[in-house]
């Protein structure tokens, strides 16, 4: 059989990338590509590029699955065990305010920064928002356009 990458795109495959290598090195804050240099230059902005092998992290498109996911996964694990204490103790409403507000602030901000790097790290290994060497196609819908030209 000829090359298969002809049949589906038309264009060269490209090399795979690891997943989970990647976003494994994202979630410790190194580079998803060589693993070496720091994703972060502050709390939660990534750097431009790595300092270690040069790749591109301008590109990347984050938004706010990171957020979502924190407080997907801290939720689940606050709400089971808020539950599981509830079913062995009967705690006044002040001493559950006291557990669990401190606790789910702290791990959220604890998860932020490692979620967020295995997310670019996601992105980096599936060739998405840029990390493919080329930029995000935008869809033109001229039925959302105004009589001027402006987008809606």
């Amino acid at each position: 059989m000829e090359n298969e990458s002809e049949f589906t795109s038309g264009t060269p495959a490209r090399p795979v990338r690891p997943l989970i290598p990647a976003m494994w090195r994202g979630f410790r804050g190194r580079c998803p590509r060589c693993g070496e240099g720091k994703l972060f230059r502050a709390f939660v902005k990534v750097n431009d590029t790595c300092p270690a092998c040069g790749e591109d992290f301008h590109h990347h498109r984050a938004d706010d699955l990171p957020a979502y996911l924190v407080v997907f996964i801290v939720g689940h694990i606050v709400v089971g065990a808020f539950m599981g204490v509830e079913t062995i103790g009967d705690l006044a409403l002040w001493q559950h305010l006291a557990i669990w507000v401190p606790l789910t602030i702290v791990a959220c901000i604890a998860l932020l920064q490692p979620v967020k790097g295995a997310v670019v790290g996601l992105q980096w290994a599936l060739y998405m928002h840029g990390f493919g060497g080329h930029e995000d196609e935008i869809e033109h819908h001229p039925e959302l356009e105004t009589a001027d030209g402006a987008a809606r």
